[in-house]
């Protein structure tokens, strides 16, 4: 009886072993990625090829980038949390692309001074991150006829969002501005 108890206990503690190290392994693991050099904020690296993502998905394609003026992108937290945004600077721009008819069910652009709720509930989640990217609008400029809004992922918990990626755009000087963030 003693013997089988002590075989019992034998595989119990392997098993538990086995249970610690992998533990061990992947906590190791996400310490490493968090303070390793991988994981670190990115001020003004951003390439063309790094932005062009951006006019490809707001329908205004990617060989109309002229070069990438500002660039930020965050460290990842285990839960994604993160802040990215690009000012790019495009080559040309017809106003006709930007102005889609209210009845086209389709995503589409949306003038700063004219946005739905959620859209400009979306737009108010930005100004929490301006202190970290003071290159970007402020909300006082981004609600107004100047810009354009371009919504491509808005996530809510309850009527408040908690991840967004918009674009935005200043016609006037050619400018696209790309905001990621999540809480």
């Amino acid at each position: 009886m003693m013997k089988r108890f002590l075989v019992v206990l034998k595989w119990c503690l392997i098993v538990w072993g086995g249970i610690a190290l992998l533990a061990s392994l992947v906590l190791g693991g996400f310490i490493a990625y968090s303070l390793g050099p991988g994981n670190r904020n990115q001020t003004n690296s951003a390439s063309v090829k790094d932005v062009r993502f951006v006019l490809n998905w707001c329908q205004l394609g990617e060989k109309r980038i002229e070069k990438v003026v500002n660039s930020y992108v965050s460290s990842r937290s285990m839960t994604g949390d993160h802040l990215d945004a690009y000012a790019i600077k495009i080559t040309h721009l017809d106003m006709k692309e930007l102005v889609v008819s209210e009845d086209d069910m389709h995503d589409h652009w949306y003038r700063g001074d004219k946005l739905p709720p959620l859209l400009s509930e979306a737009v108010e989640f930005t100004s929490g991150w301006l202190h970290e990217i003071p290159w970007f609008p402020e909300q006082s400029h981004l609600r107004t006829q100047e810009y354009y809004v371009y919504p491509v992922n808005i996530v809510i918990h309850g009527l408040r969002p908690t991840a967004v990626d918009i674009i935005f755009i200043r016609p006037s000087d050619k400018m696209v501005f790309y905001f990621s963030g999540k809480t």
